[in-house]
């Protein structure tokens, strides 16, 4: 898939929850993300004839706590939504490796090679930071107001995901198995 159409169908959701927030309220604003994210795994599955289980899972929670959100009429299951997302992918990921399978190579491992004494280790860096969004979404959600939380939803997470991600790259280098490389292009 084209690079910027995946970005699209991976953020646009987001944003337009963002844009329908600024516009209206937060019920309207999960609805609309209830369906813009349906709609984006529907279009991802029919572009790639398959689809990743993080964006299912991702979906999934939000149609469940988005739901919840809309028939209760209380914010706080939508906002609660990304600290239980972020657990679930710290708790799979640890609980991996205590059945000594690396989901991360899984997800990972056509994309670069490494020993699985690395694959380990950026298991636990991501982990840990998944665990550490969890926490500072709790404490953005209960702190501050929902604008400023979807705010930071928006504009926070994926900065912070995009700049945790570029963080592991040394280290990523530094354990590339060699006879794996690719060649550089000319």
């Amino acid at each position: 898939m084209n690079p910027l159409l995946k970005m699209a169908l991976d953020l646009g959701p987001l944003l337009i929850f963002f844009a329908a927030n600024a516009v209206s309220d937060i019920f309207t604003a999960t609805a609309v993300f209830m369906i813009a994210i349906t709609l984006s795994i529907v279009l991802g599955i029919a572009i790639e004839r398959k689809v990743s289980p993080m964006p299912v899972l991702t979906c999934a929670l939000v149609l469940v706590f988005g739901g919840l959100t809309l028939w209760l009429s209380n914010e706080n299951f939508i906002k609660i939504k990304p600290t239980i997302l972020y657990s679930m992918f710290a708790s799979v990921l640890v609980g991996g490796l205590a059945f000594n399978r690396l989901f991360i190579k899984y997800l990972l491992g056509q994309t670069m090679h490494l020993a699985d004494p690395a694959w380990r280790a950026l298991t636990w860096r991501w982990s840990v930071f998944f665990l550490a969004l969890a926490i500072v979404n709790e404490f953005v959600w209960r702190n501050t107001s929902t604008d400023i939380w979807v705010a930071f939803k928006v504009w926070g997470v994926f900065p912070l995901t995009l700049v945790f991600a570029l963080l592991q790259t040394p280290f990523i280098a530094r354990h590339q198995i060699e006879g794996d490389k690719s060649p550089p292009a000319i």
